[in-house]
């Protein structure tokens, strides 16, 4: 519940940069996160776990039945990596094409967001790597969100 709150206060206030880093002058590498993570095997074992655990959960399922989970795996794996900071290229529609005419609400918004906290405490994702991430996620969800 604490990692939900979190999150959707980070999505409520749009925040567009990761938390400050606990009390280091020297700089983050840009990579930080995306090694964090992983790298592209962490960030493949990740969403491994987030594609089965969108297409299994009730409130969202309906949404991925017809989305091959290879291929949207591929897909997040690319997007994540670049958002972390990783060298990937995302070559993907943008969120807001993507999401274009599906109806996206808050609740089904959240309800993505909490498989993805699932799916990183699966993979024993640290706490303060999971905020670094959802806080870079968070813009999106003024691209994702179409109902109201």
């Amino acid at each position: 519940m604490k990692h939900l709150l979190i999150a959707l206060a980070l999505a409520t206030l749009g925040l567009t940069t990761a938390p400050a880093m606990a009390q280091s002058t020297a700089p983050m590498p840009n990579d930080a996160l995306y090694q964090a993570l992983g790298a592209k095997p962490g960030l493949q074992a990740l969403m491994e776990v987030f594609v089965a655990g969108l297409k299994a959960d009730p409130r969202i399922g309906v949404q991925f039945k017809d989305t091959k989970s290879s291929y949207l795996q591929e897909q997040l794996v690319d997007q994540f990596c670049v958002v972390s900071g990783g060298p990937c290229k995302y070559e993907g529609a943008d969120m807001k094409a993507a999401h274009k005419g599906m109806d996206i609400n808050k609740a089904q918004f959240n309800a993505l967001v909490e498989v993805l906290q699932v799916a990183m405490d699966a993979r024993n994702i640290p706490f303060a790597t999971q905020n670094q991430l959802l806080a870079r996620l968070a813009p999106m969800h003024r691209d994702v969100i179409t109902a109201h």
